[in-house]
């Protein structure tokens, strides 16, 4: 198997609808097969998780039109945007239901997550479903993600689950995702028209060359194509998360990724938190300041997380989740990180310990300003 599989504290999978859906139902048999490969996985992945199980573990899944078309006697090439919602909505249920029954044959618990593209792009819904999503995993849960069809127009959509994958995967801080599809790898061509196709085994940057290598969609159940999966590719690997395409049609086909079946492997040039710091202190711009102490500074230095009995004053206006510059007593910088509450409540925690912010009736959120995984110091 990829060792980028094999060793990912978090993996991400996607299945896609061509592989889940057989003539208008879920496939069971399949679904069995494959929650079958995830539980033997998840138990033994070499970073173990708070519930003992030996990997965190997110699924992102299609399906829900096409059972709802099944369930409602639609035909999905016809569908305007109310019918494909009404559709989404009624095979939702049944999709879900699929998931929950396979995975807890194996004493494995699920969570429905269902997302938009305003929860990975509007800063406080991204927070809000990163940390359902850290809670759920810590607590040995699969959350089983889809888009969600029922609210989303046309105009305001991911799209494919492709690209909802990668969006999870990196908001998620994920070390990798893995695509199943109907296709077992990148070739320089369709393999299927084109008998001179080459298949690439590893991919380290996405060329325009090997973006017209894409195709279109390859199946009737699925909205993407090796056109989606490329961009899918993107997104993860500028988040530091690896992504491997791999073939899963047959039964088993984690097993038989562990048994040495073809694939192709996007490769991240960094990992997830090596990403998340980059970008923390290269591409944002701090909304405010916060002055520390002496003793925070020297906590920061140890690889603590910043608390606001260290702060001694807070400039600027900012939201939850922006980026605050993190200064020293003398005004020089240290470093940059994500806030986790708005300047305006911010304010009326600096200078208290946490038994101090306990007793405070409106105090319910976490005991730390700047978390270690969201500060970067300029000299580490």
């Amino acid at each position: 198997m990829r060792h980028e599989v094999e060793n990912a504290a978090l993996l991400v999978v996607k299945i896609g609808s061509s592989l889940l859906i057989k003539d208008g139902a879920l496939d069971t048999a399949w679904l069995a097969a494959l929650a079958q490969d995830l539980a033997d996985h998840m138990a033994r992945g070499d970073k173990p998780a708070t519930n003992s199980q030996g990997q965190k573990l997110i699924l992102v899944t299609s399906g829900a039109v096409s059972l709802g078309c099944a369930a409602l006697g639609l035909e999905r090439t016809r569908l305007d945007v109310a019918q494909k919602q009404a559709a989404a909505a009624a095979g939702q249920i049944a999709l879900m239901r699929g998931w929950q029954d396979a995975l807890a044959t194996h004493g494995l618990r699920t969570a429905q997550v269902l997302l938009t593209p305003e929860d990975t792009e509007q800063r406080r819904r991204y927070l809000n479903a990163r940390q359902t999503l850290s809670a759920l995993t810590d607590m040995g849960v699969v959350p089983v993600i889809n888009e969600n069809d029922t609210v989303a127009t046309d105009e305001l959509r991911y799209g494919d689950n492709d690209r909802l994958a990668a969006r999870v995967a990196a908001m998620s801080s994920a070390d990798c995702l893995l695509l199943l599809s109907d296709i077992d790898g990148l070739y320089t061509a369709d393999p299927q028209s084109d008998a001179t196709a080459e298949f690439m085994p590893e991919i380290d940057t996405i060329t325009p060359q090997i973006e017209a290598m894409a195709g279109g969609t390859g199946s009737a159940h699925g909205s993407g194509g090796m056109v989606t999966k490329l961009q899918a590719a993107q997104i993860a690997q500028s988040a530091g998360c690896h992504m491997v395409l791999a073939d899963g049609r047959g039964l088993h086909p984690i097993k038989a990724l562990a048994e040495g079946a073809r694939s192709s492997l996007f490769k991240a040039p960094a990992n997830p938190m090596t990403a998340r710091k980059n970008w923390i202190a290269g591409t944002l711009h701090p909304a405010g300041t916060l002055t520390l102490d002496e003793g925070a500074v020297t906590a920061l230095q140890n690889g603590k997380s910043l608390l606001p009995v260290g702060i001694t004053a807070i400039d600027g206006n900012f939201e939850r989740g922006d980026c605050v510059m993190l200064k020293a007593p003398d005004g020089t910088e240290l470093g940059r990180g994500l806030c986790a509450y708005a300047s305006t409540d911010a304010q009326h925690m600096i200078g208290k310990d946490s038994q101090k912010l306990a007793d405070m009736p409106d105090f319910g959120g976490r005991s730390e300003m700047v978390h270690r995984d969201d500060l970067v110091l300029l000299r580490e």
